[in-house]
């Protein structure tokens, strides 16, 4: 799949190449000139997290490493910009959140990261994580396990705490906190099913479960479990109806309903 959607990145960067030669260059290096989906991004995020105290050229390594020994970031990530794609109407191309989308480039640079959690290498993990706040204000420890398909649209002031876990298919809006309470250090975050949507602003505080095809309405503090396909809203929140779809992050319908 993500073979198939870098041809498409590609083409749609040949045609904006040439309705725009200012940018002729930037396309060429960031797109044309890489024929794998892989190596792009890997060139994508050392761009971006690239720093006086580690280079861009040990940051691709690193990505490129990640990537070719867990299979499954490729996919996730191809999944994660269908994702926008999708859902995002101010998003009329792949091309949108690969180049210039932080959400897009926050969620891959915290799967890295993740993979060097995983690894045992710790400090780099927390090196990665501490570039994703400097660049991208959002802060997403490199121990939280994430799905595929996942949109953080706008992502500014993300945070999210290291025992929470994310599955697939969720949106994330700008200003979502998943904190944690309490000293437990195996769980005391939240645990977010599949397809949920969480509005912005919305503060989901402890170990508490967040139902499959959920909807936290904007602005809302949830300390207690959400159960699958209701909507939550308020301070602190309580069940105010069922979202209209069984995925509302796909439909990303921000009523109450």
């Amino acid at each position: 799949m993500s073979d198939k959607l870098w041809e498409e990145i590609r083409d749609e960067a040949a045609v904006q190449s040439k309705a725009e030669p200012v940018l002729a260059s930037f396309y060429h290096a960031s797109v044309i000139n890489h024929k794998t989906f892989m190596c792009a991004l890997a060139y994508q995020l050392a761009a971006k997290l690239d720093s006086s105290d580690v280079p861009a050229m040990l940051i691709r390594d690193v990505a490129e490493q990640a990537m070719v020994e867990d299979s499954s970031i490729l996919p996730a990530a191809a999944a994660d910009i269908r994702a926008y794609r999708e859902r995002d109407p101010a998003c009329n191309e792949y091309l949108m959140p690969f180049l210039y989308f932080k959400g897009f480039h926050a969620i891959q640079t915290q799967r890295i990261a993740h993979f060097c959690w995983n690894k045992g290498r710790e400090t780099l993990a927390l090196f990665l994580q501490a570039r994703s706040v400097s660049v991208f204000a959002v802060d997403i420890h490199p121990a939280v396990k994430i799905g595929h398909g996942i949109m953080l649209d706008h992502a500014t002031g993300l945070v999210v705490g290291e025992t929470s876990r994310i599955g697939d298919n969720v949106s994330i809006l700008h200003q979502v906190t998943l904190g944690g309470t309490g000293t437990d250090a195996k769980m005391r975050h939240p645990q977010i099913g599949d397809g949920v949507l969480l509005a912005a602003g919305a503060t989901l505080l402890g170990a508490i479960q967040v139902g499959d095809g959920a909807k936290v309405a904007a602005g809302s503090l949830v300390l207690e479990d959400v159960q699958p396909h209701t909507t939550v809203a308020g301070v602190p929140a309580r069940q105010v109806g069922r979202p209209n779809s069984q995925e509302p992050a796909r439909d990303m319908d921000q009523g109450l309903g």
